[in-house]
Order: C-alpha cells, then structure tokens, then sequence
C-alpha cells in the first residue's frame, strides 16, 4: 500500500457507543431460521431457506457460492434494501449490531446504515455519483473536508489533496475502490459489508484491496462479511468461510478447514472448478451445476498445448511499433495520457495470445485498436489484419453488448446479413452456432433482456462465430464470473476456436486463466510489452521483476493444508 495507516484511536468525530466494541460478547449479526421469498415476473419463489449463522465481533466471514446461491440476497436483507418490487416476505430472527432487522422502520434501518455499517460493492462506478468529485462523496460521509482526506489516505490513497477534486472516471478502477472503502469505514463502523469487491481488480490491486480490509479490521476492531464466488480471496482474509448453495447454507467452519479438508460435495465441486496455476490445460475445465453434483467433464477432447508457429505462418494481426496518447482535461487544463508506446505484435493464423497487466497498462487499448473501435496515433506505426471476416469482439458485460429487445434469432441473423452471407443459409449457420456453444433452438424466439448472464454470454460467442472471424477478441469475458460459469465460457472458447480454426487475442487480469487459454502470454506494463512467451514460461520461469511480481500476487490456497496439519 501507498500510506501507512493512521492511528484511528485520535479521530475525534466519532461518537464511541457507534464504535465496534472488542470486549463485547454478543455478536455483530445473529440469524436464526431466516427465510426470504422474493416475487420476480410475477412468480414467488424462496431464495434464502432456513439460514442459521452469526458473525462474532472482529471475525472476517467469507460467504463464498455461485451466482444465485443466495449470498447477495443475504447482504441486502441485512442491510434493508432489498428491493420493494420484489414484494420481499422475510420470516425468522435477524440481529444487526443490535438492531432486530425484521419489521424495523424505515427509520431504524437509516439509523443502522449511517452508525453502524459500511458498505463496498462490486462496481464502484455504478455506487459513485459520476457528477461530484470524490472529495465531496467521501466529505458527505465524513462531515469535514480534514475527516474526508484522513480517510482517503487511511484507505491507502497515496496524495489525497491532489486526488480530492478528482471525478470518478479519472480514477483507476483500484483508486475507485479504495474510495468507496473511504467512504465506507467513516464513522468506524462496527460491521463492514463488502460484496464482491474485488471481482474486476487485476491481481495486484486486489492483493492490496484485501490487505487493506485486513488492516482495517484491526484498527477499527470491527467485523467484515466478505461476499465472494473466489474462494481464493475467502481464503485470503477469512478468519471463517460459510459456503451457500441454492439459497441455503451447506457447510462453515475455519477457513483453512473448509479448503483443505471440505466435508460438502458442494464445496469440494467449488474448489475443483477453481483454476489455478497447476491446472492441467490439455483437457476441459471441470463444471458442476447448482445441486452441488461432483464435478463433472462433458467429453473427453484433449486441447492442443503450445506448438511454436512456423516463421514463415500467415498472421491474422500485425502490429508494429503503435503508439496512443488521449487527452485529459481536468480543471486546470487539458494534459495527455500514454496508453500505448511503441507496441509491436504478432499473432500467427490459429494461435492464442493473452495480455495481463495492471489496470492502466494499456491491454484493453491495444485490443480496441486492432479491433478498430480506437485509432492509433496518426504518423507511427502501422497494423495489418488478414483478409477475410472482420475481428469480433466478446465484452466482459454480454448483457451490455446484446440489443435488449431482439430475439435471439434476430440477433444472429444481424451478423449473417452485415457478412453478406446468402439467406438460403441462415437457419442452417443459425442452427449450428447455438450447437456449438451447447444452446437448443427453444431459445431463439427469447429476447435477449430475458436469458441469464451464462445465456447471454453464449448467445454473444455464437454471434461472434457464427461468420468465423479472422481473429476473435475477448475483453475479461470471465472476470465477474464464478468459477463455474467461468469454466464453462473458456471451455466453450477452446472448442470453438479448435473447431473453428480462429485466432485469438484475449485480455485478462487472471494469469491462471491466462494460462489455462492461451499458447503465449503478453505482458504489459504502462502501455508497454515488458515480456512474452510460452504461457507455462511466463507463468512458471518469469523473467522479467514487473511478470514476478503479478504472479506473486496471484491469491494462492496451498497455506490451507499447511495450517489445518
């Protein structure tokens, strides 16, 4: 971290019977048979069943599941805001730091969220107000400009001042973060809710994010409850993990037990779909569905490990020495931004190459440009793409990318039309796609606001294959994903590109992922290339301090086996 955390016992502003107090007894959360009902179109459904657990003063509780198993469900009934047009029917006992939750006015609740709870979300972006600087967000919580600069250094924000009349989008995504953790440990509250909060930070600055929570807690003697789908980051600050599956809680206990000794075939299935750096990358990742089922293959295919390409192999993308400067302007004037210095790349016909890097190394820059979204700066350089379909992206947020109120079908067909393919073979080509990426054809007179996040991201690949691209680019399609879901999107991307015969450029923050898809991983640092090999090369025999440093940082569970013998 930046700064050296301050001293909290000085901070005046803050009223000592709001404080977390370590020598109490009573927990920070008591839940005792909760059961919440949510209506959603119109149908009434139990999302959390008989839920008994409590957090105990100081504890860090990772609450760890796939998406939909009902973790951040329990977070929002926590702190009263699920949502009213879900008609919510909540039954049972729930306790926070004091307060019975169940029935309590709207009132109480305020009360609850401004004195006693802090709160950090998954997208900072969408928690922030893109229209205030962060200096007057974090000055609403903090009630004096000197509290509000305390807490950005306290959260690790290295020159406040100069950060204080900043705006959101000209923060990093880590900086933004940490903001939000500014904001959320004002008043020293005594229960720290954090969902997902380092989902989207490359490894780095979520190593940093979670040694700042760690160190918060033990300043502020509070309690954290850390929603997460990677039990990598459970394990990494949990003092317990409880792991959630289809709204109900299957196993809990001290973290290095629940990795190293997991009694639950749920948990065991979660641990096995996690990728990690050892993971064997000649054979489909290990899924498993939400009834907890052991892992399970669907085939037995075997994916070909690095074949360095010929010298003289057709390219799909030839990047040569592109460089990319923005302007940025601020309140005192425009300055320039160096996203990309020099870059020359090359991916061969049928080859796989990563980019890893740190938020504002230039990765997602540099596959915007040869996917022709950015221009190149005018003068230097050049790129070549080879003839034939155009690149194709995949976006992080599928939903984002797909036109909300088009059917499927239309969807696809969109693309046959714009590639000037005959329309005698539409359903034929249309009828192909969703085989490949294992959807039936009752899906395609669904509007695509309707499919589930692991739909939508198929539907996408589909579109993006359906006319096979000269080279398909994909921008973290697997970044906020649980590892399940993860696993099934890059099995679904190694068998298309092994059947399709397309190249591929893929951005990422994950290394293990990284090398699980790729023949070469490219390293970036500060919009330049700084290594590039042979992925288990890069992985295993870094050569470079930045490439350590980031393999370092990767969140690793071995400790568990180490601390449970």
């Amino acid at each position: 971290m930046s700064e050296k955390l301050l001293d909290l016992d000085t901070a005046p502003h803050t009223p000592p019977q709001h404080r977390a107090d370590p020598t109490s007894s009573s927990p920070v959360v008591a839940i005792s048979g909760l059961e919440v009902k949510l209506t959603r179109n119109g149908k009434t459904e139990t999302v959390l069943h008989s839920l008994d657990l409590d957090i105990q003063k100081g504890e860090v509780l990772g609450l760890v599941g796939q998406s939909g198993s009902g973790k951040s469900v329990l977070g929002l009934t926590l702190m009263g805001l699920l949502p009213d047009r879900s008609r919510p029917e909540i039954t049972g006992s729930v306790s926070v730091c004091g307060t019975s939750v169940i029935g309590a006015s709207a009132r109480s609740m305020r009360n609850l969220r401004r004195n006693s709870l802090g709160v950090i979300f998954q997208d900072p972006m969408t928690s922030l107000n893109p229209t205030m600087t962060i200096g007057h967000q974090v000055l609403e919580a903090a009630g004096t400009k000197a509290e509000a600069l305390r807490l950005l250094a306290l959260a690790g924000i290295s020159n406040p001042e100069t950060r204080y009349d900043a705006f959101p989008h000209q923060l990093s995504g880590g900086l933004r973060q940490r903001v939000m953790i500014a904001m959320a440990v004002a008043g020293s509250p005594a229960l720290i809710i954090a969902d997902e909060p380092t989902t989207a930070l490359d490894v780095t600055v979520q190593r940093q994010v979670l040694d700042l929570l760690r160190e918060l807690k033990s300043q502020l003697h509070c309690s954290v409850l850390m929603v997460t789908h990677d039990l990598g980051v459970a394990g990494e600050i949990s003092d317990r993990i409880a792991v959630m599956s289809a709204g109900r809680l299957v196993e809990i206990g001290p973290a290095a037990t629940i990795l190293s000794s997991p009694k639950h075939e749920y948990t065991r299935a979660l641990l096995a779909s996690r990728i990690s750096l050892d993971t064997d990358k000649s054979l489909p990742l290990p899924t498993f569905n939400l009834g907890g089922d052991e892992p399970t293959v669907a085939s037995d295919e075997v994916f070909d490990t690095f074949v360095q390409p010929p010298v003289d192999a057709p390219l799909s993308v030839d990047v040569t020495n592109v460089s990319k400067t923005f302007s940025v302007r601020g309140k005192k004037g425009a300055n320039t931004l160096r996203a990309l210095h020099d870059v020359s790349l090359a991916i061969a016909d049928g080859e796989s190459v990563a980019i890893v890097g740190e938020s504002g190394s230039g990765k997602s820059t540099l596959l915007r440009i040869i996917a022709g979204l950015e221009t190149a700066d005018a003068g230097v350089g050049s790129i070549s793409r080879m003839k034939g379909s155009r690149p194709q992206m995949v976006f992080q947020d599928a939903g984002a990318s797909l036109t909300p109120w088009l059917r499927v079908d239309e969807i696809l067909r969109e693309r046959l039309v714009l590639e000037n393919v005959p329309s005698s073979e539409f359903a034929e080509r249309i009828s192909e796609s969703l085989a490949l990426v294992g959807l039936g054809p009752e899906i395609l007179r669904v509007h695509s606001r309707d499919l589930s996040g692991g739909q939508r991201q198929r539907v996408a690949l589909a579109r993006a294959a359906i006319v096979p691209p000269s080279i398909l680019l994909c921008d973290e399609p697997t970044s906020a994903l649980d590892a399940w879901m993860a696993a099934t999107v890059i099995n679904l991307l190694r068998r298309l590109r092994k059947r399709v015969g397309m190249s591929m450029l893929f951005v990422t923050h994950d290394l293990s992922v990284a090398r699980v898809i790729a023949d070469r991983i490219v390293v970036m640092n500060k919009g330049e290339i700084v290594e590039i090999g042979e992925a288990n090369q890069i992985i295993h025999n870094p050569q470079n301090e930045y490439t350590k440093k980031l393999v370092a940082a990767i969140p690793d569970l071995t400790f568990a086996e180490e601390l449970a013998s």
